[in-house]
């Protein structure tokens, strides 16, 4: 006897499948979640090299991509030779990569560790220095006013006593890495995961060799794969979708990180002719938080001021007003200059992605969220948009201002 099936309820059963195996997996993911992390963190340690290589071959292809413009002028005078021009654009910037490396552990590595250092072991008087600072601020009013000051002067001490606390906490364990003996324990302590990141970081290294020299085969792979899977319309939105995405991010992070770079030596070069303490410490403080979009100099700020604040009181307002104009000069001058508008989002939405990235990933997320969410915004903006057409509704904004909802049109009956 032959079995006839009904389409009609195989695809009705096919969609209650799914719908079961993704409540299941969703059930799994709420009440197995540290069993999950387990797995995934085995699962991120095996992958480690291999993203490693991809991390270092996404960042570097846009100088390998610069620097080729110029070597395939020298090598390709009387003939194409593409694995040549390949191969020493490669060398260049990896030379590069380890020089910048080399010179951030030689140089600013350990001048940070010595601020450090001579922050926590005169944080005491630093402390006293801004109390003192602040009662002769305050002096006139503590005049007329005593009780004000009684408050200024207990919330002081309260914030003192936090203060020092950490400082007891934190200033055995740095002079514990300054020590030999400490630096010995802690190098022989952590000996096998030192040489298990660096084996990982070589093995990352020569990963983005082979990306980067081959990265033409792997894009043509990928696009093979995208339309082997998915239909021509659908193969299409992909690669636009992932085109754009790759255009928005590696842009936003190579002018921002341009554009943060040239902040800290700004900033650098003031405080130094200032002779403002801390200079290199506050410097590299601003340059790395104006990688946040928007609200990083104001990240950087804080505690830079309260740096300046504690070992040079009188010098507090003075950095206030130099940050505030770098910030002023960074978002209406260099920023745009180098940046554009690229993100096409809102300060309300900037802060929203940098908030939920920040809380899921840390300082990372907070860079990398905006960007995310700039491909994201368009792409949920487009899909309510053929949606509203379908309905023959309005798209733009401000029709939806006003209380009423705008009615969907009733369809025109067709004449007899």
């Amino acid at each position: 006897m032959k079995i006839k099936f009904n389409y009609k309820y195989n695809t009705i059963s096919a969609y209650v499948l799914i719908t079961f195996t993704l409540c299941l997996l969703i059930l799994i993911m709420i009440f197995k979640f540290s069993i999950i992390q387990i797995y995934l963190s085995k699962i991120l340690k095996i992958l480690a090299p291999i993203i490693w290589g991809l991390v270092m071959a996404y960042l570097l292809n846009p100088l390998m991509k610069f620097i080729e413009k110029y070597v395939s002028k020298l090598t390709n005078r009387k003939k194409e030779r593409k694995r040549l021009t390949r191969g020493l654009s490669i060398v260049i910037v990896l030379t590069i990569f380890f020089t910048v490396i080399v010179a951030l552990i030689g140089n600013v590595v350990p001048e940070i560790l010595d601020s450090v250092k001579n922050i926590l072991n005169n944080m005491q008087s630093y402390l006293d220095n801004s109390q003192k600072f602040l009662q002769n601020m305050f002096e006139k009013l503590s005049t007329k006013n005593p009780q004000l000051m009684e408050f200024i002067n207990s919330q002081f001490n309260n914030i003192e006593s936090v203060l020092l606390s950490l400082v007891n906490t934190l200033q055995p364990q740095i002079e514990n890495i300054f020590s030999k003996d400490g630096l010995l324990a802690g190098l022989t302590g952590g000996a096998w995961s030192l040489l298990m990141g660096l084996k990982d970081f070589l093995i990352g290294l020569i990963v983005s060799v082979y990306l980067l020299s081959s990265k033409e085969i792997f894009v043509a792979q990928t696009k093979k794969t995208v339309c082997g899977l998915f239909n021509t319309k659908n193969s299409e939105k992909i690669l636009r979708l992932t085109s754009d995405a790759n255009d928005k991010f590696i842009n936003f992070l190579v002018g921002k990180a341009i554009d943060s770079f040239i902040i800290g030596i700004i900033a650098f070069i003031y405080l130094n002719v200032r002779n403002m303490p801390y200079a290199s410490l506050i410097s590299i403080i601003i340059g790395v938080t104006n990688m946040i979009p928007f609200f990083g100099p104001f990240f950087g700020a804080i505690p830079s001021g309260l740096l300046i604040l504690l070992s040079n009181p009188e010098r507090t307002i003075e950095f206030v007003i130099f940050v505030f104009i770098l910030q002023q000069f960074d978002g209406n001058i260099l920023g745009p200059k180098i940046l554009g508008n690229q993100l096409g989002v809102s300060a309300f939405w900037i802060l929203v992605s940098i908030l939920i990235g920040g809380g899921m990933f840390g300082f990372i997320g907070m860079i990398l969220a905006v960007p995310f969410f700039a491909v994201i915004y368009p792409i949920f903006a487009n899909f309510i948009h053929e949606r509203l057409r379908k309905r023959n509704m309005p798209v733009s904004t401000s029709e939806y201002y006003l209380e009423e909802v705008p009615k969907v049109p009733e369809p025109q009956k067709k004449q007899k």
